[in-house]
């Protein structure tokens, strides 16, 4: 029963974890790479992340209506019938402006972009994709907790496999 909780909520998550990734993913893409606001949140935060990542929640939610509509509905945590593709979209960019927010509270700390603050590098994407989100879907109490815990691990495994592929230049 933990499993299927912790395998509902990951997949319900993964409109945020595509969007996570997606402006590393999408760096060669030339639009918009204008940095936000470079003293605040550093050069590499950028529209064009914040776009991609937005559209890359967006796509993944469709996907995952469009699978629930078609039968793959065991892991599902919503029914995606009743959500349109916004609450990916939603997701995505919590995520993104999640992290965003970090890097602001981490140039204020004095730490420099690049350089590991845990465990808010870990859970800042969480954090915003769950209350961006919860305009359209507030996730059980439970869902949250799992997503608290779950994401920092698969997070650092994802920057470890990253660094071993070479797409990342640090471990985690």
């Amino acid at each position: 029963m933990v499993w299927l909780l912790i395998l509902k909520s990951l997949y319900f998550f993964l409109p945020a974890y595509v969007a996570n990734m997606a402006p590393v993913l999408f760096r060669w893409i030339p639009w918009l790479n204008k940095p936000v606001h470079e003293r605040l949140l550093g050069g590499h935060k950028t529209w064009r992340g914040i776009v991609v990542a937005t559209i890359m929640g967006a796509i993944v939610f469709a996907l995952q209506k469009y699978a629930y509509a078609v039968g793959f509905d065991k892991i599902a945590l919503i029914d995606y019938n009743n959500f349109s593709w916004l609450m990916g979209a939603l997701l995505g960019a919590g995520a993104i402006l999640g992290d965003a927010v970090e890097s602001y509270y981490k140039r204020k700390a004095g730490i420099p972009p690049g350089h590991s603050w845990m465990p808010w590098d870990q859970l800042d994407f969480v954090i915003g994709g769950v209350l961006l989100g919860m305009i359209l879907y507030v996730p059980p109490a439970e869902v949250v907790l799992v997503l608290l815990v779950a994401s920092p691990v698969l997070h650092i495994a994802t920057n470890y496999i990253g660094y071993l592929i070479g797409v990342n230049e640090k471990k985690y």
